[in-house]
């Protein structure tokens, strides 16, 4: 092979998520059922609507080239939804559509880190971040968190974090894997401490609609205006309307980042799929009431995966804010013994989980908490409490072997 790869590939670090899917599906491939708790992704179709406006743009001829940056319906439509639902008035030319939101993260990477940067993230943080940081030459810094905070970083670690180094802290409420979320009062905190420090700040808000026992969620972008001018926000259509494989996002910004952006993305992906943007444009302007009603069903399947994890022996499981995931501490299960040795790690739970229980599950090492596991519950009710009882009957088996 001619020259190798490029070193920048040595730094990015695989993940155990792979070979648990993998394995997962090779059991899938033998005919055997598998609970999918490792999924992030809502197993409800679209709204109606949504799909009716893809069909329309079919018809209509929407097959060509749009902006880089999106077509101005749609940037329209997210500048009016972000002012109706965050409170934060923007213009359409603070906006750049991207192939998703992981796709508009990785575009502000690029745009803004360089080698020598260094990028604040809390831990447990979605797997992608410090790779993407990574993977431009910068370096992630990673700051625990612990669950009897709710999983949320303190201002006084987040001012311990930042030197002179820091180009961005990258937050995320409602967090993935976690769950948890910032409430105003945390976010005003974080912002006393940000107006001293001069780096961008990113806040990922995909999950924002998805918020349960009637938690309020804030945007940053709101209460701090003051940090506007270094405030990004990253949002799309994929968690709050179904649309995961629609592939649509977007970065919320200053003019000029947003200007940056449109050089990147001219240069990699042009547009987001013309299609899927008419489609968007049509989820976030029309009717609203299969939102609530996603936002409701998930709100009863968290505490269905929540209290069924508290009864799983060996396993405490926190109540999380928003999203669809459950963080659940694994850490009674070790001792188990598996493959003829005892388990002592948060892989080798979800590998036992996988061959024992045919539970798929993501190992919290992924994300940066050893001893944890991630539990989506975007399935229904019923695969959730057979899911659990399968795990339930297998350590049973496996502590008394």
């Amino acid at each position: 092979m001619p020259h190798g790869f490029a070193h920048r590939l040595s730094v990015v670090v695989p993940s155990v998520t792979l070979a648990v899917n993998a394995k997962a599906n090779a059991l899938r491939a033998k005919g055997i059922d598998v609970f999918g708790f490792g999924v992030g992704e809502p197993d409800f179709d679209p709204p109606a609507h949504v799909l009716e406006a893809a069909k329309k743009a079919i018809d209509s001829g929407a097959h060509k080239y749009t902006p880089v940056t999106g077509i101005p319906a749609l940037k329209k439509a997210i500048a009016d939804d972000h002012q109706k639902r965050r409170g934060h008035e923007i213009k359409p030319e603070n906006v750049c559509v991207s192939v998703g939101a992981k796709h508009a993260l990785f575009n502000v990477a690029l745009a803004l880190y360089e080698p020598g940067d260094e990028v604040v993230i809390p831990a447990p943080c979605w797997v992608s971040y410090p790779e993407q940081v990574r993977l431009v030459g910068a370096e992630p810094v990673i700051v625990p968190t612990r669950e009897e905070d709710g999983w949320l970083i303190s201002p006084d670690a987040l001012a311990k974090s930042l030197g002179p180094k820091t180009k961005a802290v990258l937050l995320c409420t409602p967090s993935n894997p976690t769950g948890a979320a910032y409430s105003e009062a945390n976010l005003r905190a974080l912002a006393d401490v940000l107006r001293k420090h001069d780096c961008w700040i990113i806040v990922d808000e995909i999950y924002a609609e998805l918020v349960y026992d009637g938690f309020q969620h804030v945007s940053l972008a709101k209460i701090a205006p003051d940090l506007a001018a270094r405030t990004i926000i990253i949002d799309g259509v994929s968690k709050t309307y179904a649309m995961t494989g629609w592939r649509i996002g977007w970065t919320i910004a200053p003019k000029e980042v947003v200007q940056a952006i449109d050089l990147v993305q001219g240069q990699s992906t042009t547009n987001a799929t013309a299609i899927a943007q008419h489609a968007a444009v049509a989820a976030l302007t029309g009717p609203q009431t299969t939102v609530e009603e996603m936002r409701k069903k998930f709100e009863r399947r968290r505490d269905v995966m929540v209290g069924g994890l508290n009864k799983v022996p060996g396993v405490k499981c926190r109540k999380p804010e928003g999203a669809f995931y459950a963080f659940a501490d694994c850490r009674g299960m070790y001792g188990i013994m598996h493959g003829g040795k005892p388990i002592a790690s948060d892989d080798e739970v979800a590998f036992f989980l996988l061959d024992e229980a045919h539970v798929a599950a993501v190992p919290g090492g992924a994300f940066g908490a050893p001893g944890y596991v991630r539990f989506s519950y975007a399935t229904s009710e019923e695969r959730i409490e057979a899911g659990l009882e399968s795990m339930r009957r297998a350590i049973s088996d496996a502590r008394r072997a």
